[in-house]
């Protein structure tokens, strides 16, 4: 089976580094490139048609539900996986809406991404329990 090709986009440096070197660590999951803001990973999915992005919220140049919204129009192929520090009832619900597959919060990122990159990709989606009880509670308003 082929690895699931991954672009990160973040834009502290560190943390792309970081999820770059937790995720070397899975021989499935192929981080294919990075991106710093919303506008450079737009362009990137174009050109590189990645399995999947792992989008930050709070970017630069172009936000990250912006962003997911024309990721997926140019490329409705990827999927995209926010991974965010919010989990706020706003950003996990416009997330969803912008068509994002999966919502995780930083915080468990070490315990939690390759799983979750790997469950978007075979079951199409993922959410962090704090996410699904918004989306919970959001359904029975």
């Amino acid at each position: 089976m082929a690895a699931i090709r991954v672009l990160l986009a973040d834009d502290h440096a560190s943390v792309r580094d970081g999820l770059r070197a937790l995720l070397d660590e899975s021989p499935d999951i192929d981080v294919v490139d990075v991106a710093a803001d919303g506008l450079e990973t737009v362009r990137k999915v174009r050109e590189l048609k990645p399995d999947l992005v792992v989008m930050d919220i709070s970017m630069p140049h172009l936000g990250g539900i912006e962003a997911t919204r024309r990721v997926l129009r140019d490329s409705p192929g990827t999927r995209v996986l926010i991974l965010s520090q919010y989990d706020d009832a706003d950003y996990v619900l416009d997330a969803v809406w912008a068509g994002a597959s999966g919502y995780l919060l930083k915080r468990d990122a070490g315990a939690e991404l390759a799983d979750g990159i790997r469950d978007v990709h075979q079951w199409g989606g993922v959410l962090h329990p704090a996410a699904a009880k918004i989306l919970m509670d959001a359904y029975l308003r």
